[in-house]
């Protein structure tokens, strides 16, 4: 079979877990293919997320890399045996396929963590608004790229509503709230679903008020996936050119402190509820 030619960022991720163990343990590319039959191209391909592995011989590997971490082992076994075709695959050869990431992304998450200042989290965006900011792109986006984006960018939501709905803790600043981002028609609208949507059991949304003192984090936005261990945890930031995954363990653990010290300056879920009231009222 040949390689992969485009592996998705979950692939890819199983593949460098992968690496992580054998580098931690001492092993060499060529001596853990010898294990499996292969040679040191295929386990290249295999650690690169090109060539897919059975759960076997994810447990082969690890027991060979002699790994204690059971959780993380089944949980690395389990992402072997996945066969999941996510709605996203709809949009693939039409969106970019970090997009498409992004979504498969959330769809895994066990908890999903988010701070925005200047914009509202996209899993709480209604459509005039998506449509707004993007009708603001330079240079203008072809009308069917810019209907398949909207359509994406709201189906994405999905996860905070389904059978399965993931918990979402969102941090806000008050910045985001007040931009008019679209008419003030859709403004208010907005301010309201994020309301509606802080009603639900598996969301929490604070905010932080333009008042509070000592928040110099004007330039921090990210989302939080955390893994079924904290050794998958995956934060995504928004780059110039398309979406940032990063994976490594002391960066991953520089974002989750990151958060919780924006969590803490914000206001309790109650208090921002308040907040969003009066800024929609005030509209």
């Amino acid at each position: 079979m040949p390689p992969r030619s485009n592996p998705t960022a979950r692939q890819e991720r199983l593949g460098t877990e992968l690496r992580r163990l054998r580098e931690a343990a001492g092993v060499t590319a060529r001596d853990a293919a010898a294990l499996l039959g292969s040679g040191a191209t295929q386990m290249s391909h295999l650690e690169a997320g090109r060539f897919g592995v059975s759960e076997e011989r994810v447990r082969r590997l690890a027991s060979y890399y002699e790994c204690g971490n059971a959780q993380l082992i089944d949980a690395l076994a389990a992402m072997a045996t996945e066969r999941v075709e996510g709605w996203w695959e709809e949009f693939r050869g039409v969106l970019t396929p970090r997009l498409l990431d992004l979504a498969e992304l959330e769809h895994h998450a066990h908890c999903l963590r988010q701070v925005e200042v200047i914009h509202i989290p996209g899993l709480f965006q209604l459509e005039d608004h998506v449509r707004a900011m993007l009708t603001y792109v330079v240079p203008q986006l072809p009308d069917s790229e810019l209907e398949h984006r909207i359509a994406f960018r709201v189906r994405r939501q999905s996860i905070l509503t389904s059978p399965r709905a993931v918990p979402f803790d969102a941090v806000i600043h008050e910045a985001a709230l007040r931009i008019k981002v679209g008419s003030t028609k859709t403004s208010r609208s907005q301010l309201e679903h994020i309301l509606e949507m802080s009603e639900l059991e598996n969301v929490t949304v604070r905010v932080i008020p333009f008042d509070i003192e000592g928040f110099a984090g004007a330039g921090f936005a990210m989302l939080h996936a955390s893994g079924p261990v904290p050794e998958l945890d995956t934060v995504q930031l928004d780059a110039a050119h398309g979406s940032l995954l990063i994976d490594a363990a002391p960066q991953v653990h520089k974002y989750r402190t990151l958060f919780e010290k924006t969590q803490g300056m914000a206001l309790s879920a109650a208090e921002s509820r308040d907040l969003i009231r009066r800024i929609a009222h005030d509209m």
